[in-house]
């Protein structure tokens, strides 16, 4: 008869330390790294270990150091594929030293948000991540003196607990409305964020600062404000035509808008860039397989994402953090091009 092996969740500490002629106290500091024992105890104990299959109760590991070994992480939204990058970036960079991350969404309510962050304090993670936090500054310090939190995309005062990561937000704005310019475009259109959103506020203040410096007006009725996703941006253009507006070029203040924009654009007969020129902001992955690819300023999501990750574990162990603004980039695709002087006056679309 075949002996059964013992099922590895009901297999004890003592058990284990029986099968291997220790103490369960010597077990359990070979489990948690602290023992200091000859190498026939430690082989012994990890014999009896495989042997068995024994798994360590979580919990009860988690209540005896203190730590459990997750990092949680709240997101706005998880079916963004912006944040989507962020969070594989999070995601790979903790693999390696064995924390697990919780992902939820708060669906851009402060509400949810709170309840979020008091949900991960009570399960005890080691760290949270916050990706667009809608919390004030003063909250999300409150929260950190309870458990470390770093926020991506925004400038904090730095302390021993909180850290932000912001994003050159103003630079990508002014860069994306600068192509357009030195691309001959005088009517430029912005399509935007949430009124509220930092990131929103920052890219709408570089766009007009950039028209400004080039002696353009600022025309409040070239802008439209959105919800950064697709039929946000599709929705913002079409109010855009309905009032008639001309412009011959776009600036949105994300790729998702701008796939929006892309789609009414196509409605009302218009092409890519040979009527209108468009530019998004983030570089998706998708975005360089749009028809046309997509001019946009990158972001590095993914590297952010392991940047907040290890500055997370920074300060899980009370090491200092410092973390610069994430510099941004204008890459030039197929959906802008260069138009004559005669262009820009009269005969812009809209």
């Amino acid at each position: 008869m075949i002996e059964e092996s013992p099922n590895p969740a009901n297999v004890t500490l003592e058990e284990i330390a029986r099968a291997a002629g220790v103490s369960p106290s010597t077990v359990s500091r070979i489990l948690n790294g602290s023992a200091r024992v000859g190498p026939a105890k430690q082989q012994a104990v990890e014999q009896a270990i495989a042997r068995f299959n024994y798994r360590p109760n979580v919990l009860a590991r988690s209540l005896a150091s203190g730590k459990t070994d997750t990092i949680g992480v709240l997101t706005q939204t998880i079916a963004s594929p912006f944040y989507a990058e962020w969070m594989r970036g999070i995601e790979d960079a903790l693999h390696e030293p064995g924390f697990t991350p919780l992902f939820v969404s708060s669906r851009w309510s402060v509400r949810d948000e709170v309840s979020r962050i008091e949900q991960f304090i009570e399960r005890r993670v080691d760290g949270i991540i916050v990706l667009h936090a809608q919390l004030d500054e003063q909250s999300l310090r409150d929260y950190s003196r309870r458990v470390p939190i770093v926020a991506l995309g925004r400038s904090l005062q730095n302390s021993p607990t909180l850290a932000g990561l912001s994003i050159n937000n103003l630079q990508g704005a002014r860069d994306a409305t600068q192509h357009l310019i030195d691309q001959g475009h005088r009517e430029i259109a912005f399509i935007g964020g949430p009124h509220n959103h930092a990131d929103a506020i920052e890219r709408l203040d570089g766009y007009r600062m950039t028209l400004e410096e080039a002696g353009i007006a600022f025309d409040a009725n070239r802008v439209e404000h959105a919800d950064f996703l697709e039929a946000g941006g599709l929705a913002a253009m079409e109010r855009l035509f309905a009032r008639g507006q001309s412009f011959s070029a776009v600036f949105c203040a994300n790729d998702l808008s701008a796939y929006g924009a892309r789609l009414a654009l196509f409605r009302h007969g218009l092409r890519v860039p040979e009527d209108v020129s468009l530019v998004g902001f983030d570089d998706l992955p998708a975005s360089s397989y749009m028809t046309p690819p997509l001019t946009t300023v990158r972001q590095p999501t993914y590297e952010i994402g392991r940047l907040a990750a290890e500055a997370t574990m920074q300060l899980i162990r009370k090491e200092s953090v410092v973390l610069n603004p994430v510099p941004v980039t204008l890459v030039t695709r197929e959906t802008t091009r260069r138009i004559s002087p005669s262009c820009r006056e009269g005969d812009s679309q809209g």
